[in-house]
């Protein structure tokens, strides 16, 4: 198993995004990415992540959406994590709105076998309802990222 700490850390955590949309809310993660030194072009991702969305809903249940971007423009492949009180408009499993997204960076390189350990580890913890619990209510980044270190460490 990957260790998940080392491709997300606080400042790809930001618990108070101010998008209304999907489109925004893949926006300013992928503002974090760039300040974060993950990308090469935030354009050229973000047209990658809408080339994954064109193949298939990325919405889950509760509330939780996890859109990928597979990218010659990744430079790191890393996790960035946003959350909005306004609910967003998605394709979900259950129909509800959308107010967690984590948005998955992965380098071309990475895209296979990375990519697939990657989605199992975090569909693992989503299936966790404290874990759900704390995405949607947690006001401090260092908790969240010590939710994914603890359940790296359990796992």
């Amino acid at each position: 198993m990957m260790d998940i700490t080392k491709i997300i850390n606080e400042r790809l955590i930001k618990l108070d995004l101010q998008a209304r949309t999907k489109d925004e809310a893949i926006e300013e993660l992928a503002d974090l990415l760039e300040k974060d030194g993950a990308l090469s072009s935030k354009e050229e991702f973000i047209k990658d992540v809408y080339v994954r969305e064109g193949e298939g809903q990325t919405g889950l249940e509760n509330h939780v959406a996890i859109p990928h971007g597979k990218s010659a423009a990744v430079l790191k492949t890393s996790l960035t994590i946003g959350r909005t009180k306004h609910p967003l408009e998605w394709e979900t499993l259950d129909g509800k709105p959308v107010h967690v997204v984590i948005l998955f960076a992965v380098r071309l390189v990475d895209r296979n076998t990375t990519h697939m350990k990657l989605l199992v580890q975090v569909a693992s913890m989503l299936a966790d309802e404290e874990v759900l619990e704390r995405l949607m209510h947690e006001p401090d980044p260092a908790r969240i990222m010590d939710l994914f270190a603890r359940r790296e460490s359990v796992s």
